[in-house]
C-alpha cells in the first residue's frame, strides 16, 4: 500500500524552519494518527508562526522565546483574530514545541505560559424538544432520503460529533445491543446506545445502501450516491437542506444535534457525569456548559408561569 502523503510545506521558508514543521506533521499523521482535518488545521497554524518568524527574523526554533509568542498571539489579537481562534492556533504551537523538546531540537516550550485573550463564553445553540421533533419528522421517498433520515436521528440519538458520524462503518453498530461504537478525539473510543427512532431509520437505510455501491467492499455506513463515504460538508449540506425544509428558521449545523442532546438530556436527568461520559468529554468542566442551558430552560418556565414571578398589571392590583 502507497504510504500516505503529508500536506506539504511551503518552500519559501528556511529549511531550518520548515524541515522540524515536516517531521511534526509526519509524526502527527503517522503516529499520532490525528485526522485530516487536524493535520490542516495544525499545517495552517504553523504556516502563520512560520510567517512570524519570518518578519522578527528568526530562523531557528530554538530562537524563540516566551515574549515574542506573547507578542504573536498579541498581533493576532490586533488583526482582529478572535479569542478562540488564537487558542485554538496557540494550541497547536505548544504542541510543535512540545515535539521539539522532545526531539532536542530546543531547551523550552516558548508557548507553555502563553494565553490568549479570554473569550466571552457563548452559549451553544440548541433546537428544543419541539424543533427537534418538528424536524426530524421529515417525510420523502428514495436513497438520499433514507440515508438522510438515518443520518439526522443518529445525531440526535447517540450525540454524535460530524466526524464521529461521517467515520462510521458497518462494524461500528451492534445490534443484538443497540449501540454504536464511535473512535472520538484524542482516538477514544466510546460505546454508545441508539434510540429506537434512529435504529429503525438506519436499517432502512441499510436496506438500499449497496445500491449506490460501486465497489462491494466498501465500509462506509453513510456514502454519497457515488457509492463512497460521505464527506463532512455533504452532511453539513443535507442538514441544512433539512432544517429550511422543515421550517427551522435558523442556519443549522449538525453539531447542534449534539448539542442539543446534551441539553435534552440534562433536563430529563440532571446527571451531569453521565451526559460527560456520553459525550466523551474530558473534562467535566466542558459538559457543565449545558447546566447554563438548563437553567436558562427553567428560569424561563419559572418568569412564564410562577405568580411571584413578575410583577402584577395594573389589572391584577386590587
Amino acid at each position: 500500500m502507497t504510504k500516505p502523503q503529508s500536506p506539504s510545506v511551503t518552500k519559501t521558508y528556511p529549511d531550518s524552519l520548515a524541515i522540524p514543521v515536516k517531521k511534526f506533521l509526519d509524526f502527527i499523521r503517522f503516529e499520532k494518527q490525528l485526522s485530516s482535518h487536524t493535520l490542516s488545521n495544525y499545517l495552517r497554524d504553523l504556516k502563520v508562526l512560520q510567517e512570524f518568524c519570518l518578519e522578527q527574523n528568526i530562523q531557528y526554533w530554538k530562537q524563540m522565546q516566551p515574549n515574542q509568542m506573547r507578542f504573536f498571539a498579541a498581533s493576532a489579537f490586533r488583526k482582529g483574530l478572535g479569542p478562540t481562534s488564537i487558542q485554538r492556533r496557540l494550541s497547536a504551537c505548544r504542541s510543535f514545541f512540545n515535539y521539539l523538546l522532545v526531539e532536542g531540537e530546543v531547551q523550552i516550550n516558548p508557548v507553555m505560559d502563553v494565553r490568549a485573550p479570554k473569550a466571552p463564553r457563548r452559549l451553544p445553540k440548541t433546537l428544543d424538544v419541539d424543533q427537534m421533533d418538528q424536524l426530524l419528522n421529515m417525510q420523502g421517498e428514495g436513497h438520499a432520503f433514507l440515508r438522510d433520515k438515518a443520518m439526522l436521528e443518529l445525531f440526535y440519538s447517540s450525540g454524535l460529533r460530524l466526524a464521529e458520524l461521517v467515520s462510521l462503518d458497518l462494524e461500528s453498530i451492534d445490534y443484538s445491543e443497540n449501540l454504536v461504537r464511535v473512535i472520538g478525539k484524542g482516538n477514544k473510543t466510546r460505546v454508545l446506545p441508539i434510540g429506537k427512532h434512529a435504529l429503525t431509520a438506519l436499517k432502512d437505510w441499510l436496506n438500499v445502501r449497496s445500491d449506490w455501491l460501486k465497489d462491494k467492499d466498501e465500509q462506509a455506513i453513510f456514502v454519497s450516491n457515488r457509492g463512497t463515504r460521505i464527506s463532512h460538508r455533504n452532511v453539513q449540506q443535507r442538514v441544512k437542506y433539512w432544517a429550511k425544509k422543515q421550517g427551522i428558521n435558523h442556519d443549522l449545523h449538525p453539531h447542534q444535534f449534539r448539542h442539543s442532546f446534551a441539553s435534552h438530556m440534562l433536563e430529563s436527568s440532571s446527571d451531569l457525569r453521565a451526559v460527560q461520559e456520553l459525550l466523551g468529554h474530558a473534562d467535566i468542566s466542558t459538559t457543565q456548559i449545558y447546566t447554563h442551558l438548563d437553567f436558562q430552560h427553567l428560569a424561563t418556565i419559572y418568569d412564564k408561569t410562577h405568580p411571584r414571578a413578575h410583577e402584577k398589571s395594573e389589572d391584577e392590583d386590587s
